[in-house]
């Protein structure tokens, strides 16, 4: 992996993160990548396990919680948890509800997902969004649009 991430922000308008990480995921598997979806919140977990069994008809998000009793984190493609620890071997990470990780996080990506609406987690992704930059990352912006999609915008 590498010491110089992709930081990609997606700034959510019009569904929660539950609802929008489905195809970003879905994106990520098709690449090869395992995921680690990272939230302090554990109603936020919970609601992503959920929205990641019923997103789509036509697909299936291979995806497990790490509190989960008898789930083996290192086989899961996805990997639901309220902690930076990749025990699932991922190459992308979702960080959503203002949490964080190094600049320098080990990954090929990092997507951190926010809801424009939530101040105290919009802060905190402009804060990360300005230390990735600053440490000459690469970094993408993207609004959702109202198909619920995304465009990249300037940032």
């Amino acid at each position: 992996m590498t010491n110089t991430p992709e930081w990609w922000f997606y700034h959510l308008e019009r569904s929660g993160p539950e609802r929008a990480a489905g195809p970003l995921l879905e994106k990520c598997l098709e690449r090869g990548w395992r995921v680690l979806a990272v939230s302090s919140d554990a109603r936020r977990r919970a609601a992503l396990d959920e929205a990641l069994w019923t997103y789509s008809d036509e697909s299936f998000l291979p995806h497990g919680q790490a509190e989960a009793a008898g789930l083996d984190p290192a086989r899961q493609p996805v990997l639901i948890t309220g902690e930076l620890k990749n025990e699932n071997g991922a190459e992308a990470l979702l960080l959503l509800d203002g949490a964080s990780a190094p600049t320098d996080a080990p990954y090929a990506r990092c997507m951190v997902m926010f809801e424009g609406d939530d101040r105290a987690v919009r802060d905190t992704a402009r804060a990360q969004f300005k230390a990735a930059k600053d440490a000459g990352l690469t970094c993408r912006y993207f609004q959702q649009t109202a198909k619920g999609g995304w465009k990249e915008a300037g940032a």
